[in-house]
């Protein structure tokens, strides 16, 4: 009986000092995290936009026009990609809003009930000019 005397645990204050450090760990990290993630597939879809454009402009070196649309109405735009990530459940779609002879416009609008769904950002678009555009903040957006 003795020895058991020399046994102490845990008091309650202790325990809930720990619970209280740890929800509060939780609180700052978990937002951090999340915005993470965001960046990452925000900049996820960015790739694709800038490897559709590159196939668009490889594609005006050789024709001379982004839509390859001929006079006689055969031809027409090379294959993109349409969706981030290219394989998976699409988090964004990606979209072409203008194409023409001299000029395109892409997209990258977030999926409807998606992890990106109300995402600061919104729709980003790129234009051939290189202009880059975004719902939110440019600077956050477009990294």
């Amino acid at each position: 009986m003795d020895t058991l005397r020399g046994l102490r645990g845990f008091t309650l204050i202790e325990l809930m000092i720990t619970v209280a450090i740890i929800g509060i760990l939780s609180a700052i990290a978990y937002p951090n995290y999340t915005e993470y993630v965001r960046r990452t597939h925000r900049a996820e879809a960015q790739e694709v936009l800038l490897e559709n454009a590159q196939v668009l402009e490889r594609n005006f070196t050789a024709v001379n026009r982004y839509n390859d649309i001929k006079s006689d109405g055969t031809g027409g735009a090379p294959a993109l990609i349409e969706q981030s990530p290219k394989q998976g459940t699409a988090r964004y779609v990606i979209g072409t809003v203008a194409l023409d002879q001299f000029a395109y416009e892409l997209s990258a609008t977030p999926v409807t009930g998606g992890p990106m769904d109300g995402d600061t950002c919104g729709v980003m678009t790129l234009h051939h000019t290189g202009e880059r555009t975004a719902d939110g903040a440019l600077a956050t957006c477009w990294r």
